[in-house]
Parts: C-alpha cells; structure tokens; sequence
C-alpha cells in the first residue's frame, strides 16, 4: 500500500555528511514552552552524528543569557571571553540549560555560529547525564 504524504512516518535522509554535528553552536527557532511558538536563540545540538546524519531533525539544548542558575549541576557556563567560550560563537556569557531540550526540524536552524570546545562538551555530556538521571 502507498502512503499519501509523511503522516505516521519519519523523514530519513539517508546516509548525508552530517550538515550539523553533536556540539555545534546554532540559532535556531526554539519552540515555547506553552507548544505554541518559538522563539529565535542559540542552542546547542546534543543528538548525536548517526542520527544527525539520517534524520531531518535534530534534539538541542537552549542556550540563554540569563546566570541565575550558574552553578546548577543541570547547567553548563560559557564565558564568551575564554578560549573555550571564543569557539562557541556567542557574544554574551551564556549558559547551556541541559533540563531544556527539545527537537526540532533542520529546516528550523538558521546558521552554525560556532561549536564547543571538548572541555565543554564533556561538561555538557555531565550536566545530560544529570538533567536526565542517567547512571
């Protein structure tokens, strides 16, 4: 039987070079909490390369420049003006909030601004395991 449009089906992309790769700095449109929305934000990509590289989405963590939860085990600190923060493309400190994922379609991404230092991303990689009660 042949189906008529995508309803019930994931778009896979084949086997693509990875366009965005597990630690890339992005802006993108981030939908709202209430589901209705979005707003345009750095975020970081966390889904990892295989998937990136088949599917036409991808899961990201929200970046913000609000500190208010600096020191949160959920939350990883960019200071734009150290050498890892230099590499992540953002112009404000920020913060990786990693109890705040969500996916989004690739088509919602507008650019790569940068990507993390492997000092960053392992913080990242901790901060998930811990958002998300990982052993």
């Amino acid at each position: 039987m042949e189906s008529s449009g995508n309803v019930g089906l994931r778009s896979l992309r084949g086997l693509q070079e990875v366009r965005y790769k597990r630690g890339d700095v992005i802006l993108a449109w981030y939908p709202l909490a209430s589901g209705i929305g979005a707003s345009r934000r750095p975020c970081v990509v966390v889904q990892n390369d295989d998937d990136n590289r088949k599917l036409a989405n991808t899961v990201v963590a929200q970046i913000t420049t609000n500190l208010a939860r600096v020191g949160d085990k959920f939350h990883v600190v960019i200071e734009v003006a150290s050498t890892d923060g230099t590499l992540t493309g953002l112009l404000h400190d920020s913060v990786i909030s990693c109890n705040n994922l969500a996916t989004i379609q690739e088509a919602r991404i507008q650019n790569l601004i940068g990507k993390l230092a492997p000092t960053t991303l392992q913080a990242m990689n901790d901060a998930l395991q811990a958002a998300l009660e990982l052993p």
